[in-house]
């Protein structure tokens, strides 16, 4: 028998944002509804971040296993049990899905129901035989992996990372489809447990981030073995005796790559097909739903979060699209979205984490750029832990104000956050010249980058000149 429920916010998708705008919900007091007909959790915790980080680690434990003889300790070539790594990937999933799941959220008061939606109207949506009206919608249904239209693609198996991680044996060569963060992020850490890899990109390889900085990943990863082609043209992709043969334009000749097994990381999709949308008055683009300052769609009642959203495809965006859709749509504050200070991390090793433009980006929007630089060469904490290949980039304006930074190096991922700091709260070069940092600390770097910034002012002629006048009164 159809049920009907009346709430005060209904939330489509239970991923990272959705989930906390449900729970945000619920416990300020709003009737929820929670519509999820995939797992609770999300593309986060079961296919992205969660299962790929910790697939890292596993990759990190071997490479600093086989390195372990420059510190005088005995190292050699790990033994990798990779049916073993995927029970730690899986673990790590199970250690923390109680906190996404529906008993959970029942047990916060949230209405959960385990279907797929569908609007019927604007003030409407049914998932199975429910219906659910409610004063305001959260569609927050993430992205999911795209494969793009190569000749044959359909006719060989092949991983994305919704597949890739279900995997309990180790391929003797893995062949990657994108150079962006996820490809290179897995290529990497296949090699470093036992695979051969070679990354295969259309365009630059990690070419959303600054050249400079991503330079130094791919060297490393390149002084590893992975082998990376940039700018190729895929041809076509086929079934050999042995494995997978991808036939690639490289410089006008035609070559093939041949390995056991294919990753397919070549970009996302918004994932906005069956929820009838033209039902809610909701216009979308294949980029995503469309959405105003305060994430509302063009019906002013439905808000789109994160991923579906069209922007920046990362869970803390998700999570602070919740606390904004929170203020819109349950206190009635027109509260907006600002991403100018979003950070985001390639977690390579070493790790690439940027916030704000890069230097190439500050240029085009403002005269007389300034660019500060640090290497971890010059930092003893790197030194004594023999990581030192990286550096400190940031931009600001003649004046000081800090325009954008990027990090790449050893544990970058932490340290891009005195930076985001400053330029979300609008503080110039010198609150992060003038910090106090302890020694002998990784953090060192951002303060020497940043008072780099005063070095010709203060080793100036014109300094000197003054302290040599003022030395003549004792």
């Amino acid at each position: 028998m159809a049920e009907r429920i009346t709430a005060d916010i209904c939330v489509v998708g239970g991923g990272s944002g959705g989930l906390s705008v449900a729970a945000g919900a619920s416990q300020m007091g709003a009737s929820t509804v929670l519509i999820e007909g995939g797992k609770m959790g999300g593309d986060c915790l079961n296919y992205g971040c969660v299962p790929s980080k910790s697939m890292i680690a596993a990759g990190h434990a071997a490479h600093n296993f086989e390195r372990a003889g420059i510190f005088g300790v005995n190292g050699s070539r790990p033994s990798v049990d990779f049916g073993r790594v995927n029970d730690h990937v899986h673990a790590v999933i199970d250690g923390i899905a109680p906190h996404d799941s529906v008993e959970r959220f029942e047990g916060l008061g949230v209405r959960v129901l385990q279907n797929y939606g569908r609007f019927v109207s604007p003030t409407e949506i049914e998932a199975g035989d429910v219906t659910v009206q409610a004063r305001r919608f959260v569609v927050a249904t993430g992205s999911s992996a795209t494969v793009p239209p190569i000749e044959g693609i359909a006719d060989v198996p092949h991983f994305t990372n919704e597949t890739i991680f279900d995997n309990r044996e180790i391929p003797s060569h893995l062949i990657v489809i994108g150079g962006g963060p996820i490809g290179m992020e897995l290529a990497q850490a296949h090699r470093r447990l036992g695979s051969a890899v070679t990354v295969l990109e259309m365009f630059k390889a990690m070419g959303r981030d600054d050249p400079e900085l991503a330079a130094i990943v791919k060297a490393d990863v390149r002084t590893e073995g992975v082998e990376i082609l940039e700018e190729i043209k895929i041809l076509r992709v086929g079934a050999t005796a042995d494995g997978i043969a991808v036939a690639i334009d490289r410089d006008g000749a035609e070559q093939q790559v041949v390995g056991s097994h294919l990753l397919v990381a070549a970009g996302r999709k918004a994932n906005v097909e069956n929820l009838n949308l033209e039902a809610a008055g909701i216009d979308y683009t294949p980029k995503g739903i469309t959405v105003d300052a305060r994430l509302r769609t063009t019906n002013k009642k439905i808000f789109a979060i994160g991923d579906v959203a069209g922007g920046y495809q990362f869970t803390h965006v998700a999570g602070y699209h919740a606390g904004i859709v929170i203020r819109n749509a349950l206190f009635r504050l027109p509260a907006k979205a600002d991403h100018a200070t979003v950070p985001w991390v390639t977690y390579t090793d070493p790790e690439l984490a940027n916030v704000g433009l890069t230097e190439a980006e500050a240029e085009k929007q403002h005269d007389g750029v300034r660019v500060l630089r640090f290497e971890f060469a010059e930092n003893d904490r790197a030194r004594a832990e023999r990581n030192t290949n990286g550096m400190v980039k940031a931009v600001t304006t003649k004046r000081g104000r800090i325009l954008g930074a990027g990090i790449v190096g050893p544990h970058a991922g932490e340290l891009i956050l005195p930076w985001v700091l400053a330029m979300s709260q609008k503080l110039k070069i010198g609150a992060l010249a003038n910090v106090i940092v302890p020694y002998p600390t990784l953090g060192e770097v951002s303060k020497r980058a940043a008072g780099s910034y005063y070095t010709p002012s203060l080793f100036s002629p014109k300094t000197r000149s003054i302290v040599r006048f003022l030395a003549r009164f004792g």
